[in-house]
């Protein structure tokens, strides 16, 4: 390519970057790190095209500045996070509130009906798990065993933060998508894990296995258990778009409901994330005494609660 042509291509994006930058307006380009990255590129191919030094001048002081802004500007990443969290997040979900009421119906409607059948009726876990899966579930929140929660064959806190990181993310995600097969996969999903949970719970508070399963599970399940339904809501709002779409085509529908769907998604794992944590470093604990678990899940559910009734009630007052 001959450099004429090549400036004549890459004009119009090297202005508006020199422009976004001399005006420090660099929050109008959204795309400004892939920008940052392209020009990267061209000074390199103007270099070994061996364009004119004038070019190649131009180029190298676009990518100095570029790269001094872009690593200035990972400062309005952090404050775009902030806002997220404290005010994107738990409107959206205020916002929304119908489809998070619905799946939270569908999650725990299903659990607590399979707790009693279970609870008052220890052969009903087998309609919902095998054999091999029951003594599984058994055997960790037995009293009389030395660990709590699932056996840790890494023997590290660390590895089991990262098992149990893909695990929660595996249900939010297949409660999520679901929501593409017009919602329905998403009641399932949410159907499911109740019935496996609520089961679960039941089978074990009438074994009597109240001392191991309520004090690793309080801590982590404010953040894990709302997260599922959020997630599930996210899904349903997909669903919801895709059956009736409106005065518009699905696809428009499908594009402006995810827009809010991904919000939703976004602040679930990370509530996710934290409920990794806690499960890998604070519920499997068996140096913390009971009772202080079970006050700091009670504070937890108490922070999750208000954080999604009140959060973000005030605007942020913009930059």
């Amino acid at each position: 390519m001959k450099q004429q042509d090549f400036e004549a291509g890459n004009h119009k994006s090297w202005h508006e970057l020199e422009t976004a930058i001399d005006k420090l307006q660099l929050n109008k380009l959204d795309d400004f790190p892939s920008r940052y990255r392209a020009v990267c590129h061209q000074l390199a191919v103007a270099k070994h095209r061996r364009y004119s030094a004038y070019l190649v001048d131009r180029l190298n002081k676009l990518v100095l500045r570029s790269h001094h802004q872009f690593y200035q500007h990972h400062s309005r990443y952090r404050a775009h996070f902030i806002r997220f969290i404290g005010y994107d997040f738990p409107n959206a979900l205020r916002e929304h509130v119908r489809y998070v009421v619905l799946s939270a119906l569908l999650f725990l409607m299903p659990g607590i009906i399979m707790f009693l059948f279970c609870y008052f009726n220890s052969d009903s876990i087998y309609s919902v798990m095998s054999s091999e899966g029951v003594r599984h579930v058994e055997s960790m929140y037995d009293p009389a065993a030395t660990t709590i929660g699932r056996e840790r064959e890494s023997d590290t806190d660390l590895m089991m933060f990262g098992f149990y990181i893909k695990n929660n993310i595996s249900i939010s995600f297949q409660v999520f998508a679901g929501g593409i097969l017009f919602g329905a996969g998403s009641v399932f999903y949410l159907i499911y894990n109740g019935i496996l949970i609520g089961s679960t719970a039941g089978h074990l508070t009438g074994l009597g296995f109240v001392e191991k399963f309520y004090p690793f599970v309080v801590g982590h399940g404010a953040f894990e258990l709302t997260a599922i339904v959020f997630s599930g809501a996210a899904g349903l709002m997909i669903g919801f778009a895709l059956i009736d779409p409106g005065p518009v085509t699905r696809l428009a529908a499908l594009q402006k409901v995810s827009r809010e769907a991904v919000k939703i998604i976004y602040g679930s794992t990370i509530m996710l994330l934290i409920a990794a944590f806690l499960e890998a470093f604070w519920s499997s604990s068996t140096q913390v005494p009971v009772g202080v678990k079970y006050a700091v899940g009670a504070t937890f559910w108490c922070l999750v609660i208000g954080y999604c009734l009140f959060a973000g009630r005030v605007k942020p007052i913009e930059s």
